[in-house]
């Protein structure tokens, strides 16, 4: 081989590697934001789980069932523009979901948490909360998409600390599980099938708690 092609060759592998080790660099960065992402997951899951752990199958399969904790005590806002607070469920085995219209795989479950709703509407010892966490510019655009997924009710927190309040740590979706007492039983970060058997069997073990 010639000199000019031996340089050439030499600069044709040295890019080369050059490549892989840029792409190699990249896919460490985003493993270990990943990793960082989850965090609230993974450290949820090291808590002991209660028995409702049984449920963490099938849509449910990353279900988390912590030792009850009382809710947060945090108010955010019905269409009204009343304060709310979980105190206000009291009595009720209640789905709270943290939700907003610029998260895609919110807007997927949604039809299945109304579904959920829809199953249990005889019961008044049962409720879903689906609380949006919109800003004020996109309140109406998150009042129009839960008018579409009856008989789920509007509410909002545009200050977006709710999400924070909850072990998924600002995680969307974020749905909790609260007993009748207000303590949280069941936390999923992430999207879920709330129409599914597993969903059911889990709120009716709750309900079957007196």
């Amino acid at each position: 081989m010639s000199g000019s092609g031996r340089t050439w060759a030499g600069v044709a592998t040295f890019a080369l590697i050059s490549v892989i080790g840029v792409g190699a660099a990249l896919l460490y960065v985003n493993h270990h934001k990943g990793r960082k992402d989850s965090a609230p997951v993974a450290a949820a899951s090291k808590q002991p789980s209660t028995r409702l752990i049984a449920y963490a199958r099938g849509s449910l399969a990353r279900l988390q069932a912590p030792p009850p904790a009382p809710a947060t005590d945090y108010a955010f806002r019905d269409a009204a523009g009343r304060e709310v607070r979980f105190a206000d469920f009291a009595g009720k085995v209640t789905v709270v979901n943290l939700w907003a219209t610029w998260c895609a795989p919110c807007r997927i479950e949604m039809p299945t948490l109304a579904a959920l709703a829809d199953h249990y509407k005889e019961r008044d010892d049962f409720a879903v909360a689906a609380i949006s966490m919109d800003a004020e510019k996109t309140a109406d655009e998150a009042r129009a998409f839960i008018a579409d997924h009856a008989p789920l009710q509007f509410y909002i927190d545009p200050k977006f600390q709710l999400a924070f309040e909850f072990p998924g740590k600002g995680a969307m979706p974020q749905t909790m599980v609260l007993d009748r007492q207000g303590q949280v039983r069941a936390v999923l970060v992430g999207e879920a099938d709330w129409a599914s058997p597993e969903a059911r069997a889990l709120i009716d073990d709750l309900l079957a708690d007196q």
